[in-house]
């Protein structure tokens, strides 16, 4: 077979973290890494959040995290770098900056930012349900911004509880409570089965490549990052509607294959 290579963006940072040795390492390794660390603050006061990860013998994992507060928690809208956000193609975003004060004013303050500057909407709720004060905070939180997305990643796991319990499986469901009106492609990653993809005109899944898993930490990251790496190497794939007529499936399936080999290159490694 062939194989299609993409040249990687430039990719840019904005966070906070504790102010510490440690925090400067991984700082220096982004850059290393060739993502623009000029976003990044360090605050003296708070520590960064902490996740310790339990691997199980089939490669999923248990979380216990610690991170209340945590130095990203308390990062202000003056600390923002606007001119570092105006510069995005591509606005990438999750849920869990949501949950404090001050860092989800920061959080919309940011959106606001690329929204002017015309930036495509990328959204990764990450669901995290011990972070937050209940499941209705989960909930009405995630919701708050979903239809900001142009793209959504979603687990089945979190299509059930945004949806209070409806079966993932169900098509219909994920269209009519999920699928807003301004949303371009909603992906729903299933793990080792591949991934379930929704348009405004059409619907498709994608196997997964048969591997074996020994950590998939970050691997729904790979995948997600594989999409969003194809679509900043052709940004005009979702400024022009066309794409999604009647060689949309034939343009979409190549794409979804290629970052699941993303996906499945960062769990067997």
């Amino acid at each position: 077979g062939s194989a299609t290579v993409f040249p990687l963006k430039p990719l840019q940072i904005v966070s906070q973290v504790g102010e510490d040795e440690f925090q400067y390492m991984l700082a220096d390794i982004l850059k290393q890494n060739k993502v623009d660390n000029s976003g990044m603050r360090f605050d003296h006061n708070a520590r960064t959040a902490l996740a310790f990860v339990n691997l199980r013998s089939d490669g999923e994992r248990e979380f216990l995290l610690f991170c209340n507060p945590s130095a990203d928690m308390l990062l202000h809208e003056s600390e923002l770098d606007v001119n570092l956000i105006k510069q995005a193609k591509i606005f990438h975003y999750g849920s869990i900056s949501l949950i404090e004060e001050p860092c989800r004013s920061t959080h919309l303050a940011a959106m606001a930012v690329a929204k002017r500057s015309g930036s495509i909407f990328s959204y990764d709720p990450n669901l995290r349900l011990p972070l937050w004060p209940s499941a209705d905070a989960v909930r009405e939180g995630i919701m708050s911004i979903w239809d900001h997305a142009d793209v959504i990643k979603i687990s089945e796991a979190e299509i059930s509880f945004l949806t209070g319990g409806d079966d993932p499986y169900d098509d219909s469901v994920v269209l009519k409570k999920l699928f807003h009106p301004n949303l371009k492609l909603l992906l729903v990653s299933e793990g080792s089965e591949g991934c379930k993809y929704y348009t405004k005109h059409y619907k498709g899944r994608v196997p997964g490549v048969k591997v074996k898993a020994v950590d998939m930490t970050g691997a729904g990251d790979a995948f997600f990052g594989g999409i969003l790496s194809i679509l900043a190497f052709d940004i005009d794939i979702y400024q022009v509607p066309k794409i999604f007529d009647k060689k949309g499936e034939s343009i979409l399936k190549p794409l979804f294959h290629a970052a699941l080999l993303l996906d499945d290159f960062i769990i067997t490694t």
